[in-house]
């Protein structure tokens, strides 16, 4: 009956709200209803069709609809009135637990355009449930030595309902030894206690009876009843004691079977077994807390027995006894709060709330294609899910609200290119470590119009060694058009451009066909290191569409030049380099220097020196990087007084290439003049000292003046390029000038090994006009300098001038010779 009372009372109340209650109202754009739970079947919740600012008609042409899973549930559209109805029983309760606030988020979809709504429905409670406690009888024994003012916890009753119809107090049926107290958790709730006024008995009265009622708030209040029966026993006058009434411990979800929980310990002051304490749950735990942990009767520790899950279960309240092994058998209790740490367990899930339509390609951005929502199991960071899609798709996700998204185009659609996008969605939350998820949505794109040639590449490289075979085939580009029919063939062929002065034509071909270029001669890289070739592809559509793209030709260094030896110039021509040494010359004396260079480059362009055939060998060593020819022992008077030595000159490229000086040295007693190769006497020795110091003067001026305009030149251009781009070109390969050159100044450095090697290459990049290397060592006693003139040909008989000062007591010698 009371039941029945209590159903017509909430009907009553649902009806009343319904007619005077019901409101709706707009938050951020969003229209949110309040309704009491239990309201029948088909009662209005509010007119949406209004609310939205629709008319009758469009409820039918643009098709409104609940997408929500709870909309469809417990709500329904009447299509007639555009209202939205009740569709099932809502019970508050089931729907929301204990949660102060239990809203229903509905997404209400219409199309034509296409565009979704955000509905909120609050369910409000009403007081439809009574309080109830575990149990229906509490059977306490207590000892009769128990003193005035000992408290004994109590099972707390429950109640669904929330708020003010939630439990708010309890009271105790009168009698004379007992009262009730109440105790607050960590947690605020306030836990019913049993207090002893007045000292037990047993042999008067062994057991007593009093009656717990539990009150809600609700008008009006509902109560329920739990009967206490204490049991008076004798005996035993200690009860175990736990360092604490309530612990509370942390765990988190993930955690595996055997986790440690908590060590519980009790004392007890008696003796004996009396003293002897075991522990064990609670008399009321529930099944799920019993599989869930476990406790160690002896040691009280407590470990996870069972698998643990946030979403299910948030928070454990488990009740522990300790009893002693006295007789009677004595407790004490205290309880243990497990609270669970939620871990980033559950992937977000992607849900389509309406289906994508065909767009046309040349759909404006910002076109609606879909819309999409998102959800976590998990909660906190770990259920905030944020969407992405790939950033080379012309779509983007636009969000509208919650966890709901718009996707929308983002540019430019094309169908020659892509006939369908399948676009992957992922959701990722922000839990750590992140989990993701991912959706498919394909979106036709429905044909509009057209393209030109595309090169697979905007440029290309070609690495060509010297000495190919004409007619060979350098590279193959290749283009290709997204049209079809005649409008997709294409042919090739070379943009007319210079190259030294001579048409590129002249030097490579190309078949139109395929795009494949071949050369018409081979290369030399002493003569022409990089050029340039302008490829052009076009279609045969009307007009005919074309592309073009640069290949870039780099002829790659082989060692094709001997090393060319230049001092001593005797030996450099062919014949004997006859010196003189003293024979009083001791260990390490300088008897001459070979010098020679080699008219490749790089690692082929690295020198060392030998020494292959010597009249005695032990008398005389040849430097391996610096050339220098030095005795290793002192002369002596058995040594031969004419010694041949054989100095075998090798480069470091592959296969080596290599030459040979000779030098015959004449022993004499006595020695003051200088050694000199070749050495012619000066009659006036000042004024061709004048003439070699103004040679010198000479070259050097125009070294600097060649290197000083230079730098001038492509520092203005470095400044123009900056001023157009924003930036300033720093790198060769990315320089406007290195594809359209003037004068390039490129300077070789190697530094690999003892051998210092610089190759500075001025004037036309194309001709390579203009060349000056140095070649140094550092481990020379002395300096040397060596300026060369370029040539057309590998031919280093041509000498500017060589100058020497590695001899001491020598003369520095000037030599030009002019080779037609």
């Amino acid at each position: 009956m009371t039941k029945k009372k209590g159903y017509r009372d909430w009907k009553w109340l649902a009806l009343w709200w319904h007619h005077f209650s019901l409101f709706w109202i707009t938050i951020d754009a969003q229209n949110r209803y309040s309704i009491p739970e239990e309201l029948k079947q088909g009662s209005m919740v509010g007119n949406l069709a209004k609310d939205l600012g629709l008319g009758l008609s469009d409820i039918f042409d643009r098709k409104m609809r609940l997408a929500s899973d709870a909309g469809e549930r417990y709500f329904s559209v009447d299509v007639g009135k555009g209202e939205l109805v009740v569709n099932d029983r809502i019970d508050r309760e089931a729907l929301c637990g204990q949660s102060a606030s239990c809203v229903l988020p509905l997404q209400v979809v219409v199309e034509n355009p296409l565009q979704s709504h955000r509905i909120e429905v609050e369910i409000r409670d009403i007081n439809d449930n009574s309080p109830s406690f575990p149990t229906q009888e509490i059977n306490l024994k207590i000892p009769e030595s128990v003193v005035v003012g000992k408290r004994f916890p109590l099972e707390s009753a429950e109640d669904s309902d929330v708020g003010s119809n939630s439990i708010k107090s309890y009271t105790l049926s009168k009698n004379d030894y007992f009262s009730l107290k109440f105790k607050e958790t960590k947690n605020g709730n306030a836990v019913p206690e049993l207090v002893l006024e007045k000292p037990l008995d047993r042999e008067k009265n062994a057991l007593h009876q009093v009656l717990l009622t539990a009150l809600d708030g609700g008008a009006p209040a509902r109560s329920g009843t739990c009967k206490i029966v204490i049991t008076v026993l004798d005996a035993n006058d200690n009860f175990p004691v736990f360092s604490e009434n309530e612990y509370k411990v942390s765990l988190k979800e993930n955690s595996t079977e055997g986790t440690f929980v908590i060590k519980l310990a009790a004392t007890d002051a008696d003796d004996g077994l009396n003293s002897e304490v075991k522990y064990v749950f609670g008399s009321r735990t529930p099944e799920f807390v019993t599989s869930t942990f476990e406790i160690n009767d002896k040691s009280g520790e407590m470990v996870l027995r069972g698998p643990l899950d946030y979403e299910t279960t948030k928070s454990y309240l488990i009740d522990i006894t300790a009893k002693d092994k006295g007789t009677p058998e004595m407790e004490g209790h205290c309880r243990v709060q497990v609270d669970i740490e939620d871990v980033n367990d559950n992937a977000p899930e992607i849900v389509l709330t309406s289906k994508p339509s065909p767009v046309r390609e040349d759909a404006p951005s910002g076109t609606v294609v879909a819309l999409i929502s998102a959800r976590d199991s998990d909660s906190g960071e770990n259920g905030k899910v944020v969407l992405h899609l790939p950033k080379s798709l012309p779509f983007t996700l636009k969000p509208s609200f919650s966890n709901n998204y718009e996707l929308l185009t983002n540019g430019p659609l094309d169908r020659e290119k892509t006939l369908q996008y399948d676009i992957e969605v992922r959701a990722f939350d922000s839990g750590s470590p992140r989990l993701s998820s991912s959706k498919i949505i394909a979106v036709s794109i429905t044909d509009v119009n057209d393209n030109p040639p595309i090169f697979t590449q905007p440029s290309y490289n070609v690495y060509l060694k010297e000495n190919g075979v004409p007619g060979s085939i350098l590279y193959s580009v290749s283009a290709s058009d997204l049209d079809s029919g005649e409008n997709a063939k294409l042919s090739y062929s070379i943009l007319d451009s210079k190259v030294q002065d001579v048409s590129v034509s002249s030097y490579v071909y190309i078949n139109s066909d395929n795009g494949s270029i071949y050369s018409m001669h081979s290369f030399d890289y002493e003569k022409l290191k990089v050029f340039q070739i302008q490829v052009q592809a076009k279609d045969q559509g009307s007009p005919p569409l074309s592309s073009n793209t640069t290949v870039h030709v780099f002829i790659l260094d082989q060692n094709d030049n001997a090393p060319a030896v230049i001092y001593p110039s005797s030996a450099a021509l062919g014949s004997f380099s006859h010196q003189r040494m003293p024979r009083s010359a001791k260990a390490g004396h300088l008897v001459t220097k070979v010098t020679a260079v080699d008219a490749d480059s790089g690692h082929n362009a690295w020198i060392s020196y030998r020494l292959a055939e010597a009249t005695d060998a032990s008398l005389f060593t040849v430097n391996q990087y610096t050339g220098e020819v030095r005795t290793k022992r002192s002369v002596s008077e058995q040594d031969d007084s004419s010694q041949r030595l054989l100095i075998e000159i090798k480069d470091d490229g592959e296969p080596v290439q290599s030459a040979t000086a000779t030098v015959s040295i004449l022993l004499e007693d006595a020695l003051h003049e200088p050694i000199l190769d070749l050495r012619h006497k000066v009659p006036e020795p000042s004024r061709k000292t004048g003439r070699i110091t103004l040679y010198l003067i000479l070259s050097l001026a125009s070294v600097s003046v060649l290197s000083l305009v230079t730098f001038l030149i492509l520092a203005v251009k470095c400044i123009r390029t900056s001023r157009g781009s924003g930036s300033c070109c720093m790198r060769r390969s990315n320089c406007d000038d290195y594809k359209n050159p003037n004068r390039n100044l490129q300077i070789q450095l190697n530094t690999d090994g003892p051998i210092k090697y610089v190759e500075v290459l001025g004037g036309d990049m194309m001709s390579q006009s203009q060349s000056f290397r140095s070649c140094m060592s550092p481990m020379s006693e002395y300096s040397d300098f060596t300026l060369i003139k370029p040539s057309s040909t590998t031919d280093f008989k041509e000498v500017i001038s060589v100058l020497d000062a590695s001899l001491p007591d020598s003369t520095w010698t000037f030599e030009s010779q002019q080779v037609s």
